[in-house]
């Protein structure tokens, strides 16, 4: 059976943003959709996430979805599951400290072996707007795909983080998602 699994960001359970609308979306189009509740989300932290987040089906039909801090994650389960699943998009992503301090952040790995990202999934597509108030932007979206060597990178215009009560981003529908989902 075809599945999504959703691995969400900082501070955000299953009703955040435009989770609500793209499950109800996907299961309308026969998709069985997850996404687990990650623990502590105030505070990511590989070692507790990576766990709950392998518990997952990943199969040769699954499609992998990270938004923010789920993005690491996103390739962290890549780098350790041992099927090659269907597709990854990893929305405002990133998988190098952010900000003007580039502190070390927990749900980062201090590297990630590429190559085997690359062997597990079929499609890999990146979505970094231009704009991105947490430095989640294109230039790291072009980093992540430069790594990997294979993939898109789809950069909306002026669109932030699509998804931050921080700056006001309710996006509440996301309808380019939905149209790269296979």
């Amino acid at each position: 059976m075809k599945n999504v699994v959703i691995l969400h960001g900082t501070s955000e359970t299953k009703e955040s943003f435009w989770f609500p609308w793209l499950t109800k979306e996907l299961e309308k189009r026969g998709y069985a959709v997850s996404l687990p509740p990650l623990p502590n989300p105030d505070t990511p932290d590989l070692k507790d996430w990576l766990p709950t987040a392998l518990k997952e089906n990943y199969t040769s039909k699954t499609v992998l979805i990270g938004h923010s801090a789920g993005g690491p994650l996103g390739l962290s389960v890549l780098e350790n599951i041992d099927v090659k699943i269907k597709q990854a998009i990893i929305v405002a992503g990133y998988a190098r400290p952010k900000g003007k301090d580039k502190e070390p952040e927990k749900i980062l790995q201090n590297s990630y072996d590429w190559q085997k990202i690359k062997n597990n999934v079929e499609e890999i597509i990146f979505i970094n707007s231009d704009n991105d108030p947490w430095g989640c932007n294109d230039e790291e979206g072009r980093y992540m795909l430069n790594q990997i060597g294979k993939g898109k990178l789809v950069i909306p215009k002026g669109e932030g983080h699509m998804g931050s009560d921080t700056f006001n981003q309710p996006y509440k529908e996301f309808p380019l998602l939905l149209r790269l989902i296979e």
